[in-house]
């Protein structure tokens, strides 16, 4: 006899014990500053990176007496915070009706979430992931509430206008300036990289902490680029510099080419030195102090996170700025 099923609605197994977090590129060039110790703590609105400049005249020696001449200046420039807050409230009872019951605690009264460590894991990557888009794209002016909270480099940068501009055919051999309407190309892109660091101040080159960054899109283009013209030995090993690792020495130069998510989409390239950004918080990795708890009084569960955090840069003379033309 065959089974009758008419009655029943098609089965899907919802696997109420798994559940899949998307993919998370935390806060690179954070972390990056952090290893150069250029943090400035306790800054709770604004603060001064304080500058000290001399020169050196050379006078003719040989000759008794003293002749002043030189001068030693002291300047500024102004690190202003963000600040900062995430607050999310969560009612369990809201789970009660989908296949998330399951993971709910027996009663009808719920002092916690299913799923604690992943939502947490995951709210926490999300705050690290747009610090680090804020760090290169914010910019008080705009719109997105996930941008307005503290100017980022691009802005400051060229807010400043003294940095050097490498879209010009000084530094890149063909084609130069390269305009929007052609945009960052498999053909274009190996000049675009070289430009970076041919532009570099004088004051600038050889230093060990120079590194070109540049956008996860324009990276891959830079290895495809490269791979195509049948040159695989070009990347190099070892922990610490790795293609997979968005890192790699750009050909014939001891300068790291170095991928961020803050900068995809952007068409944007920088190359500085480490040395000369400074990030300015209040107390250092605040944005993972988080809590979440339950609030009685309002029978749910909330999760807060509290911070601040601002970004510049020392010289911005020492910059090197790459940007599509109009």
């Amino acid at each position: 006899m065959a089974y009758n099923v008419s009655a029943l609605t098609d089965y899907t197994i919802e696997n109420q014990d798994l559940l899949v977090m998307r993919s998370l590129f935390y806060a690179k060039t954070q972390s990056l500053i952090q290893k150069e110790g250029n943090v400035m703590t306790g800054v709770k609105s604004s603060e001064k990176i304080n500058i000290l400049d001399t020169d050196a005249v050379f006078q003719v020696g040989g000759t008794c007496g003293f002749n002043s001449s030189g001068a030693t200046a002291f300047t500024q420039r102004t690190v202003t915070v963000g600040k900062i807050k995430v607050n999310e409230s969560l009612c369990p009872k809201a789970l009660e009706a989908k296949y998330t019951q399951k993971a709910l605690a027996k009663g009808s009264r719920y002092e916690s979430i299913p799923f604690e460590q992943q939502y947490t894991d995951l709210k926490s990557g999300t705050i690290s992931d747009q610090l680090e888009t804020g760090i290169w794209q914010g910019d008080t002016d705009s719109v997105d509430v996930n941008l307005n909270k503290f100017d980022g480099l691009i802005k400051l940068v060229d807010t400043a206008a003294a940095s050097v501009l490498s879209n010009a055919a000084a530094y890149i051999a063909t084609g130069a300036p390269i305009a929007a309407s052609t945009g960052i190309t498999l053909a274009n892109v190996k000049g675009i990289v070289g430009s970076m660091w041919l532009a570099l101040p004088a004051k600038v080159q050889g230093k060990d902490d120079v590194r070109v960054f540049c956008g996860w899109d324009t990276f891959n283009k830079f290895i495809s680029a490269y791979t195509d013209s049948n040159l695989f030995h070009f990347a190099p090993g070892g922990a610490e510099v790795k293609q997979e690792n968005g890192e790699v020495v750009i050909p014939g130069t001891n300068y790291i080419l170095t991928a961020v998510h803050g900068l995809d989409g952007t068409d944007r390239l920088f190359a500085l030195r480490m040395s000369n950004i400074y990030l300015a918080v209040d107390l250092e990795n605040e944005e993972e102090r988080w809590e979440i708890f339950f609030a009685k009084e309002a029978d749910e569960v909330r999760f807060v996170a509290e911070f601040k955090e601002g970004i510049n840069v020392a010289f911005p003379n020492e910059i090197v700025s790459f940007k599509l033309t109009a």
